[in-house]
């Protein structure tokens, strides 16, 4: 049963950066998009990111446009997110999902088939 772990959250201070990771049991990793959501306390998930079969094209969301950056080795079974000028705005509990296509237009928790268990990340002075 292919299996999803998210690590790499914490506390960091704004203007701080972290990366998260997500690593993939199981196989054909490879064949689908990966995404990236968060949820922060008393709102909604929301998408951050996602990322091709193949990592050549990635979509973000407006909030983090320019600050984050998803990659992935599908040689490794990982996806990434890398997070720079962190806001106290990013407060979230982080969500890695695998798509139920290839492509990088998933933008919608739907469209995710396979969850992670959430890292948290806690950006605070």
């Amino acid at each position: 049963q292919v299996q999803l772990v998210e690590s790499g959250g914490g506390l960091v201070q704004p203007g701080g950066s972290l990366r998260l990771s997500c690593a993939a049991s199981g196989r054909s990793f490879s064949s689908y998009a990966m995404g990236w959501f968060r949820q922060a306390p008393g709102k909604e998930r929301e998408f951050v990111s996602t990322i091709s079969w193949g990592g050549g094209s990635t979509r973000y969301a407006d909030s983090v446009q320019g600050r984050f950056t998803i990659s992935r080795d599908n040689a490794k079974n990982t996806v990434y997110l890398q997070m720079n000028s962190l806001k106290v705005e990013d407060t979230a509990v982080y969500y890695c999902a695998r798509a139920k296509g290839s492509g990088d237009y998933y933008h919608q928790s739907h469209e995710y088939d396979l969850w992670g268990q959430g890292t948290r990340v806690t950006v605070s002075s």
